[in-house]
């Protein structure tokens, strides 16, 4: 089992940073991955990162590329996503998961999300 637990949400303004952690506790897995999804008011939960267990290898979403960082601490079994300026069109529940496999976004546990908003 893994539990995962996400913090760092908030609500901020156009163009200000925030900075998501996701600790995560139990086994996990050298192959995998973590990622991170998000979900707006109406619209289906969306991959906007991830980052390999191992190696460190990263991919996201295009509409993030440039502007968000994820990055981790195996010392402390921590995902971070560093965002930067942000849009309105950030706004989302952000939930941490943990991938069975850092090239899929098929994800065997998952947080309870922390809430980001973004004012214009």
């Amino acid at each position: 089992q893994v539990q995962l637990v996400e913090s760092g949400g908030g609500l901020v303004q156009f163009g200000d940073s925030l900075r998501l952690s996701c600790a995560a506790s139990g086994r996990t897995f050298s192959n995998g991955g973590v990622a991170w999804f998000r979900q707006a008011p109406g619209k289906e939960r969306e991959f906007v990162s991830a980052i390999r267990w191992t190696g460190g290898l990263t991919r996201y979403v295009d509409s993030v590329k440039g502007r968000f960082t994820i990055s981790r601490d195996n010392a402390k079994n921590t995902v971070y996503l560093q965002m930067n300026s942000l849009k309105p069109e950030d706004t989302a529940v952000y939930y941490c998961a943990v991938l069975r496999n850092y090239y899929s976004n098929y994800a065997d546990y998952w947080g309870r999300g922390t809430q980001v908003t973004v004012s214009s």
